[in-house]
Formats: structure tokens, sequence, C-alpha cells
């Protein structure tokens, strides 16, 4: 056989798999019956000097003619892929670290050689999604140890790039999740960046929450910098809000977030990796995490918390950077809105010092930026959240928040719902139990994070008394279908407010 019988031409369908390289051939492709390839088999791609390993979908239809061939578009990109060019498909060769895969799955422990190994080939794009769901399903479940967490997280900085701001102080923070609406990043970034403090920001997006950080900044302002333009909106303002997936300093966790959204799975060990990983690519060497406690909030119990602390420190010690753990309450949301556009209308009011901002949302904000302040040696334990409170009334993290916005390319209007339907309560009573993972639940069938404008809007506090009648929560939808949607899951008997009968 000669390398001609192994080519194709290349047409564009222009299909979106994300960060999955996927190739699409014909059922009769000569390609496909030389080398006796079936779906789902991974192959390697190759255009001049480049080539990428792709999970292969089978055409049963005439969407592409007799020896071409497509690729998704990530696939696409990676190769530099032009119309009618021609590539050559073969055989991808055994991922030999597969089998520390199907070790970690029979219970055995990882070496840091075997974990370096698999988080290299997950970078590289040589494993498929059904890969990385097995590797994130093994390592699930307290299944890993402290040494293991170790090496994951030192592997994920490993391959890929970092940046040094040549500093001994650069701050950060981080919030493990499971609190709807506490979006309380870039109001925290811009009262340390006012005070002096360099707080490079890389935010994520939603894995299995309505919103993530960088899903609600974008509302305000573009979040998709690269490296060069972050390390230029960081040296003009001293901070900035980015999304981490843009700048890819930890390529592998974008890959592992992907598939863990669609496993709808956070891991204990998977999220210290990922948090840690990404602040020290970052550059930063003092990071405050919130680890909020609430019985529907991610990390449930004390136990647990106590348990990420020590991982989260342990991690921290063997690479040489300082963390500091806050374990905040978790009971219910923070602040009304839940969905981006909803609560980056809440961040806004705080910052401009409204007087119908979110009181929750402004003192968690403070406190937490309060202890993001004294990690400089010139304020004083217990001043940093004076300092703080100062900050953010006078003015002055207003203002740095619209430049750093100014900065990533320009501050957006906030867009509103097509849709809102409002329920109320039946009965008087007080407010007993506000589900954070059910209202969760609401804001994402209505259509959060895609749809920005979508989500829910809370009205009402925990342990707040209320008339019959009063409004509960107003759910905010951009079609019929969604709300609709949203409005079923309801009647199936899913409240996410319980009242206490008078």
């Amino acid at each position: 056989m000669t390398p001609q019988d192994n080519t194709l031409y290349l047409s564009r369908l222009g299909i979106d798999s994300y960060k999955e390289a996927v190739i699409y051939m014909r059922e009769d492709c000569h390609v496909c019956r030389s080398e006796g390839l079936t779906a789902p088999a991974r192959v390697r791609v190759t255009l001049n000097s480049r080539f990428v390993i792709a999970t292969l979908h089978i055409i049963k239809s005439d969407m592409l003619k007799k020896g071409h061939a497509s690729l998704s578009e990530y696939a696409w990109d990676m190769l530099g892929a032009q119309e009618k060019d021609r590539i050559t498909v073969t055989h991808a060769k055994q991922v030999s670290s597969l089998s520390h895969v199907r070790s970690k799955i029979y219970g055995n422990s990882l070496s840091a050689d075997n974990i370096h190994n698999i988080i290299e080939d997950i970078a590289a794009g040589r494993y498929s999604h059904i890969h990385i769901a097995a590797f994130l399903s093994a390592c699930a479940g307290g299944r890993m140890n402290n040494r293991e967490i170790v090496s994951l997280t030192r592997a994920m900085i490993d391959v890929g790039e970092s940046i040094n701001w040549g500093s001994d102080l650069i701050v950060d923070k981080h919030c493990v999740g499971g609190l709807p609406g506490n979006r309380t990043t870039p109001i925290i970034v811009s009262i340390v960046a006012a005070y002096g403090l360099t707080i490079p920001k890389t935010s994520s997006r939603a894995i299995t929450s309505p919103a993530g950080t960088a899903d609600t900044m974008e509302v305000l302002a573009p979040v998709e910098l690269n490296i060069k333009a972050m390390r230029r909106v960081v040296e003009q303002e001293n901070g900035c809000i980015v999304g981490g997936g843009s700048i890819d300093l930890s390529p592998a966790d974008s890959l592992l977030i992907q598939v863990e959204k669609a496993l709808d799975l956070d891991s204990e060990g998977q999220l210290v990796a990922s948090v840690i990983s990404k602040k020290i690519s970052a550059g930063s060497n003092h990071i405050l995490i919130d680890i909020p406690v609430g019985p529907t909030a991610k990390i449930r119990d004390i136990k647990t918390a106590k348990m990420l602390e020590n991982y989260l420190t342990t991690v921290a010690r063997e690479l040489d950077f300082y963390v500091k753990t806050y374990v905040s309450d978790g009971t219910s949301p923070i602040g009304r809105g839940i969905g981006p556009a909803l609560e980056a209308r809440d961040l806004v009011a705080v910052l401009r010092g409204d007087k119908t901002a979110p009181g929750d949302l402004r003192d968690r904000a403070i406190t937490l930026a309060g202890y993001i302040l004294e990690f400089s040696p010139d304020v004083a334990e217990g001043q940093g959240s004076i300092i703080a409170r100062e900050i953010l009334e006078n003015g002055r993290a207003w203002k740095k928040f619209q430049a750093i916005c100014d900065a990533q390319g320009g501050m957006r209007d906030i867009p509103v719902s097509q849709h809102k339907h409002t329920i109320q309560a039946k009965h008087a009573g007080t407010v007993m139990v506000i589900d954070n993972r059910k209202i969760a639940k609401i804001a994402k069938l209505a259509g959060a994070p895609y749809e920005k404008a979508a989500g829910v809007d809370l009205h009402v506090k925990l342990g707040e008394r209320l008339e019959k009648g009063r409004p509960l929560y107003s759910i905010h939808a951009n079609s019929p279908g969604a709300l609709s949607y949203t409005l079923n899951y309801l009647a199936e008997g899913n409240h996410i407010i319980q009242l206490g009968e008078e």
C-alpha cells in the first residue's frame, strides 16, 4: 500500500466538539476499508508537519464527497487546516499510559511517573473523552491519597505554561463552589487591585453550576484573553478577571473540566489539583480559598471541609507556596441573582454602592478581600476588612473595576431575559430552607449559563417571615420552551424553598 492510499481531501463542515478532536469519514471511505477503521476508533491525522489524534465518526450520507473527510473545529484549528488540504489517516499508536488508568480503576495507587504520563497524554490529545471519563471516575470518591494529589498537581503544572510576575507577593482567591450567587471575585479583585496588590485572576466557566466567574464576568467585559493580553491588563491595572481556558496555562485541566461537566462530577483530588495548578501556573504564590459548608452546598459538613483543607495545605507545602483557607457559611445562596446576567447585576450594584445591593454579597466580599489584603506585610491582622470596606465605600473599587473592564476590551451592558415567571408563597410562614442544589438546577433548566440572561432571582432570605402570596423567586428565561421546561420540573414537587407554617 502506498502512502497515497491513506490520503483524503478536507472539507469543512464547521462542527463544534469543544476540545475534542474528531474526524468525519464516509462509511464507504477507501481509508476505512483499507485500514479496517470503524467508529469510534482513534486515528492519527497528519497534515504536513502537524498531526492530531482524533476519534473517528462515520458519515452515512452524501454530506461528504467521496475521497473527502472533515474535522471538528478543534482539530481543524490544531492542524491549521484549509479547504481541500490533503491529510493522511492511519491507526493511532496504543497509548501506554491507559494501563495506569486501568490499574487505578482496580484500586491501585499511582506513582508520580504514572500520573505524569497520563496527564502528558491527555494534554497532547491522545485520550478520547471516554478515556478521560474513565480516569476521572477512577480517581473520584476519595480514591486519591495525598501523594497522588501532589503528583497530579505537579504534572498539570509541568505540561503547561507558567507566568512569572517577578514578585514574591502575587495574590489570588478561589471558591470551591456549590453556593449559587456567590460571585464575590470581581468585587474582591477590584478592592485588592485598587489597594495596590497584584491579583491576576484566572477564572473557570461553570462545571456543575449555573454560572462560573468567567461566565458572569463575560456579561460585563471580554474574558477570552491570551497570555500577552492578560499580562498587559495586569501590568496596567494590578489585576484582571480572565477565562482560564483561553490562556491554557494548564491545558490538561481544561480537558478534564469539560468531561467533568458532562459527568456532573467534581472529585476532591481533581478539584485540588485543578485549583492549585492554575494558580501556580498563573504566577500566584499567596492564595485564599473559600470553602462554603452547608447541607445543600458542594461541601456538606465540617468533616469534609477539614479533609479538603488538609489536601490543600499539604499540596501547598509540597509545592512551596502559601494557602489560607476560609470555611464559610454555605447554608443558602448569596446575593439575589443566580445566573450570569443576574449575578453581574448584583456585583455591579455592590461596587457602585447602590442602596439596593445585596448586603450578604457585599459583606462576604469585604471579609474575603480583607484576608487577602492581610497577605501584605503592610496590613496588620484584623485590619484587612476595615481597609477593604473603605476602598469599596469610597468608590475606588468601582473605579478600578471599570478600568479593568476597559483594559480587557470595554464594559458591556447587562442583558435582560425575554420571559419571567414569579413563584409566590402558598401560605404564610418563615423561610426555613433554601435548597442550593435545586435552585441551581432550576437556573440551569432555564438556560444558564449558556443563555446569559437566564436564571433565578431570589426575593427572600433564610429566616424571613412572609405573608401568603409574597413573591419567593422569579425564573428568567429567553424562550417559552425553557420556561415551560423549568415549570414542569417544579410541578413534579421539586420545591426550592420550604416555609415553616404558622
